[in-house]
């Protein structure tokens, strides 16, 4: 969906950008003007003024150009202020393409040249442009960090809108980080300065963003008396993206209060269901189809809760196909998850673990790309400060040339002190190398951590698949005899009006023996639906003791019926022989279920792949096995071992690949169907355990998983 952050800061830079610089003059007018411009201030000037034109009508190819050419005779004339602008407008347009790192760097030789003389004003301007640019990165402890230098900066000059402007930004910056106490601090201080300077659209984008704090925090009437307000003044200064998005806040408040009381749901998200369209309305009209797709979505989503299943199909259909033609990820994750949740409420579970297997692609796809982003934006960082370096290395030489040139008797003591000096930049820049690499090495963890959890989420989606089935069968009985009730209550009322009391009181008893079934059918579908959370929630790493027998017995269950559910011809043989002399046994039940789940899993897919090569005389066979070892004379902690065996009669492991099953990413299966992920994380599971995990094979036969754990530890 659209990032409402970047929505917020745009309305945020308008307010700034009218008090600071005014309103641009026409893009044809400048031209003939440039024509008549000799190489001077006013040529750079004239030069700058076209590339923020060509800014303002989103042409960013044309804006490059000019700030290029005005940077280039600003430089040559040495005209301060104009080098200034120029980058200013360069960092204007990277930031608006998402290059971020080169729009921190404009800003950042922005600073320096107006530093030269004195231009505390746009040093301000900049340095907040420098806060957004870590903001939309996602750094936002730096971005509010350096969001307070420049607040500091317009304090000392006293410039009012500049300290309005910032304390909003940092508001919004707070809101982010969830930090709701700080946020509505500086958004009081920045609508008291611009009540102060008579700014109406001012006052409204504060009082948007307090409206935000209160849904947050509950207080959904005084949230929506501000966006009520809010919106007569936009409506008045004709800042229709601002309305536009007030009304989706207004349709996201509708919809919380719709899932928060059922009595009055209905009327709740219809409300919803107005605003969104009003917001889908305003983006349609200006063809932007970032805005268009968010729209879609939203009145996609709402009319799943207000049970239209029919249109709520074609939104989000209409959503899913532009998508798929702006090519965006974010889009098509949020639209998949929402197919899913459609999907579920008509009962076509299948379908809808189809779309959540998709979702969960598409969420992965961009927790990985967020993650060679960042690994991007390291090395340009690495490579822009190793410009500067050399940059500065060579005019210190030709400064060093000139001295001697000019006294030969220094020569000595300048060498001296320009070695001193290189040595310590050098050592200061292997100390700023060694910080990145530690970074990029914390980086390449969090990715590996994000490997691990999609494996994990992976298994998830096998045991939905399995308790689906498992949940049905309550659900039917309920169904049934509500069904049943209807009828029967239809009969009592027929029987009271005949004044049949003794028929009145066996249809009575009968309506309670059904909602007596109903009710232990009910705590049934509950029981199953606490063990699918008690499976698919995080592990705590506490070690509890555990039926080692039941667990296993449990988790084979539901591997099949996952496999049922994405295959309904395939079926198989499932042998159980488990030692009930092992009791409880210690260990953390979510972290070796997952591992039974891979190697059940694993299992049947050998022995399904097997069956579509051999139809005739092959059994599918799977078999799980549970055996109490005593303690060997040799153990020096004297404590037992239970072994767990999971056998599969498939097609088996090639012998030249066995020592690599355990290795992450290694897989046998086809592309696209296996992370390689699995067996190493169940290798690392039961190490962790104290317990150890091997595989017996032959080729054509089938294999053999055996997990050996020790009773105590």
């Amino acid at each position: 969906m659209r990032s409402t952050k970047h929505i917020l800061l745009g309305s945020l830079f308008v307010l700034y950008s009218f008090a600071l610089n005014g309103q641009s003059n026409a893009i044809d007018s400048l031209k003939k003007k440039l024509q008549t411009q000799k190489e001077d201030t006013s040529k750079v000037n004239v030069l700058n003024d076209l590339g923020w034109a060509f800014i303002k009508v989103s042409s960013y190819d044309s804006a490059l150009h000019y700030a290029n050419r005005a940077l280039s005779l600003a430089e040559k004339i040495n005209f301060k202020k104009g080098q200034g602008q120029a980058y200013e407008n360069t960092a204007w347009v990277y930031q608006t393409l998402g290059n971020y790192i080169a729009a921190r760097n404009n800003y950042l030789s922005a600073i320096k040249v107006y530093k030269e003389f004195g231009d505390r004003l746009d040093i301000a301007w900049c340095t907040s442009r420098v806060a957004n640019s870590y903001y939309t990165e996602g750094d936002i402890a730096e971005a509010i960090k350096i969001s307070y230098d420049a607040l500091k900066l317009y304090e000392e000059l006293k410039y009012k809108p500049g300290i309005a402007y910032t304390y909003l930004l940092i508001g919004n910056f707070y809101y982010v980080d969830e930090n709701y106490s700080e946020s509505l601090k500086n958004f009081v201080l920045s609508l008291k300065l611009y009540e102060e300077i008579g700014s109406k659209q001012g006052v409204a984008v504060c009082k948007q963003g307090m409206g935000k704090i209160e849904a947050k925090q509950g207080n959904y009437t005084e949230a929506l008396r501000k966006y009520s307000e809010v919106l007569k003044v936009f409506e008045e200064v004709k800042d229709n993206a601002s309305i536009a998005e007030t009304h989706r806040y207004m349709g996201e408040l509708f919809e919380t209060l719709g899932e928060k009381n059922m009595s009055t749901s209905k009327n709740n998200y219809s409300e919803a269901l107005k605003n969104y369209f009003k917001y889908l309305s305003f983006y349609e009209a200006i063809k932007d189809k970032g805005g268009i797709v968010t729209g879609y979505h939203y009145v996609g989503k709402i009319n799943i809760k207000l049970g239209n299943y029919r249109t709520a199909k074609i939104y989000l259909g209409n959503a899913l196909q532009l998508a798929k033609e702006i090519g965006s990820k974010g889009d098509l994750r949020d639209t998949y998850q929402s197919f899913s949740t459609l999907d579920s409420s008509q009962g076509d579970y299948k379908q809808a673990y189809e779309h959540y297997k998709v979702y969960i692609l598409y969420r992965d796809s961009i927790s990985n790309e967020e993650t060679k982003r960042k690994l991007m934006r390291a090395t340009m960082q690495y490579d822009f400060d190793k410009k500067e370096t050399l940059a500065k290395t060579e005019q210190i030489k030709k400064d060093a040339a000139v001295k001697r040139i000019r006294n030969l008797q220094y020569t000595a003591i300048g060498a001296f002190l320009l070695l001193a000096l290189f040595l310590y930049w050098n050592n200061r820049q292997k100390q700023k190398a060694k910080v990145k690499i530690m970074k990029a090495y914390t980086e390449l963890k969090t990715t590996q951590q994000q490997l691990i959890q999609s494996e994990k989420m992976a298994s998830l989606g096998e045991l939905t698949a399995g308790i689906a089935h498992e949940i049905q069968n309550p659900l039917n009985f309920v169904n049934n005899f509500s069904e049943v009730n209807t009828e029967l209550i239809s009969e009592m009322v027929d029987e009271v009006d005949k004044g049949n009391t003794e028929e009145v009181k066996a249809i009575a008893n009968d309506i309670k023996q059904n909602l007596e079934k109903i009710n232990h059918h009910g705590k049934r579908a509950d029981a199953i639906v606490k063990g699918m959370l008690q499976h698919s929630r995080s592990t705590s790493g506490v070690k509890e003791p555990t039926d080692i027998n039941k667990l296993a017995d449990e988790y084979l269950r539901l591997s099949y019926h996952g496999l049922r559910a994405k295959d309904k011809d395939f079926n198989a043989t499932i042998k159980t022989d488990f030692d009930e002399s092992i009791g409880n046994v210690n260990i953390i039940p979510q972290d070796i279920g997952r591992v039974l789940l891979n190697l059940y899993n694993n299992a049947f897919y050998a022995v399904s792949e097997k069956k579509k090569q051999q139809a005739k005389n092959y059994e599918p066979t799977v078999s799980i096995k549970t055996k109490k070892l005593d303690a060997r004379p040799d153990d020096p902690v004297g404590r037992g071992k239970i072994e767990v065996r999971v056998k599969d009669n498939g097609n088996g492991i090639p012998q030249k690949v066995i020592d690599k099953v355990f290795q992450p990413f290694f897989t046998t299966k086809p592309t696209g169907q296996g992370t390689g992920l699995g067996l190493s994380l169940s290798y690392d599971i039961v190490k962790a355990h104290g317990g150890e995990i091997k595989v017996e094979t032959k080729e054509g036969e089938g294999s053999q998983f055996i997990i050996a754990l020790p009773i105590q530890s």
